[in-house]
């Protein structure tokens, strides 16, 4: 596990990257920032890492990190997305799992934009 904080416009959040290979390629690409787009309660934004799915799954849980191969994506989920079913965000096609975002994610769902900027903490 790898502590990194991610920056969302002025809000600080504390994360960690997991022990996966492609969490592993993008804490060396570290510190990344990008305008991030919503899909629903989902921030995603492409970042310069190409791997495949190394753990596909479409069962993620709010604060999960993700990376979605398709579109080379960093993606954090805090909440129910376009294909969501239950309560629990669902991302569009499978994802790997490459961490976890911790603090109040719920102040994200008021957002209309988001500026994103990852550290190494």
């Amino acid at each position: 596990m790898k502590p990194i904080k991610i920056f969302i416009n002025d809000i600080e959040f504390g994360a960690v990257l997991n022990d996966t290979k492609t969490a592993e390629e993008i804490y060396k690409i570290l510190p990344i920032e990008a305008e991030g787009n919503f899909w629903g309660n989902e921030i995603y934004f492409e970042i310069p890492v190409m791997m495949p799915n190394e753990k596909p799954t479409e069962e993620v849980e709010v604060g999960d990190l993700g990376y979605w191969p398709i579109g080379k994506s960093f993606c954090i989920f805090y909440g129910r997305t376009p294909v969501s079913t239950t309560d629990k965000p669902k991302p569009a096609s499978a994802v790997t799992i490459i961490g976890k975002i911790k603090g109040n994610l719920e102040e994200l769902k008021k957002l209309k934009k988001a500026r994103v900027r990852i550290i190494k903490e």
